[in-house]
């Protein structure tokens, strides 16, 4: 997903050989790898004909990835960026806020059916038994600090949305913001849920959530129905506050790496009151290797952890 600043461009990562990286997973001990679909640039990491396709790609990684994972007996699961997308930014200037690497789409009905198209494609061609969703915030003042104007897709989405017109910007109070972005959200996860289940019935759905106790989603029918639910952040209190909002069989998930020194998986893989949940992580690789760097970042000390842990038996 990421460069150094921002986004990762076209083809930065593409010399990735799915080889390399499950010796790595292996390596580590995990049961599960989770890499792309479709990432932050708009870019698919197989051979779509729905998205366009990550440029320089060697093969046709995520199903080589899905194949191979499957021979190490581990899952794989794939990665749909569902907030952000730079490609859809850039065909459809009209239907985004066009914020350079920050969450920026309207759920618009166009874009759920692009969504309709690529995810099925994504489960059918590769092979993979699921995939994550992550920032799956519709993009209508998500940032309060920007300045803000309202598109006319998103007026259109209110008139969908509310069954009346769009009845002025003044009238758009926080309360009402909130509603019209919670309504988009449901609109959005039922496209998803649909679309994914369709496809393949028995394939997992992973939302990763930074704050499960976003307005728009706190709640939500999406937390009740989603298969797999991981808190990003550092402080598992807030996966704890989620349970209430949860399915009975909702697998839940803490992330232990990614923000660098704020998480502290020697602390969390520790601790008996998270002996039942499920531990994930993630980190910037280097450019030439693909792999995350071997260094004294907190990133590294996160791995390290995890890879302790797996290896405990």
């Amino acid at each position: 997903n990421w460069a150094a600043m921002g986004f990762a461009p076209p083809g930065m990562y593409a010399k990735a050989k799915p080889a390399e990286h499950i010796a790595w997973y292996k390596a580590l001990g995990v049961n599960t790898i989770q890499t792309f679909c479709v990432s932050c640039p708009g870019y698919a990491w197989y051979q779509s004909g729905v998205a366009p396709v990550q440029p320089g790609m060697e093969g046709d990684f995520l199903k080589e990835m899905a194949t191979q994972g499957h021979a190490a007996g581990m899952k794989v699961m794939g990665y749909f960026c569902i907030g952000a997308n730079d490609y859809w930014d850039e065909q459809h200037p009209e239907l985004s806020h066009r914020l350079p690497s920050s969450i920026d789409i309207p759920f618009t009905k166009e874009y759920l059916a692009y969504l309709s198209k690529v995810i099925p494609e994504a489960l059918t061609k590769t092979g993979i038994d699921g995939f994550m969703i992550d920032w799956v915030y519709n993009a209508s003042h998500h940032y309060p600090d920007k300045k803000y104007t309202w598109l006319d897709c998103e007026k259109t989405m209110y008139a969908e949305l509310f069954g009346e017109a769009f009845p002025g910007e003044q009238a758009m109070d926080a309360a009402r913001i909130t509603e019209f972005n919670r309504r988009a959200v449901d609109r959005c996860w039922e496209t998803i849920r649909t679309a994914a289940k369709s496809a393949k019935p028995d394939c997992i759905i992973w939302l990763s959530a930074y704050d499960l106790q976003h307005p728009q989603i706190v709640g939500s029918k999406m937390l009740r129905e989603v298969d797999w639910l991981m808190n990003e952040h550092f402080d598992p209190a807030k996966l704890d506050a989620a349970k209430k909002d949860i399915g009975p069989n909702t697998r839940l998930i803490q992330c232990v790496c990614g923000w660098g020194d704020q998480h502290h998986a020697d602390q969390f893989v520790q601790d008996p009151r998270y002996a039942d949940i499920g531990l994930y992580g993630f980190a910037r690789p280097d450019v030439n290797t693909t792999l995350p760097l071997e260094d004294n970042s907190g990133n590294a000390k996160n791995i390290a952890a995890m890879k302790s842990y797996f290896h405990r038996k």
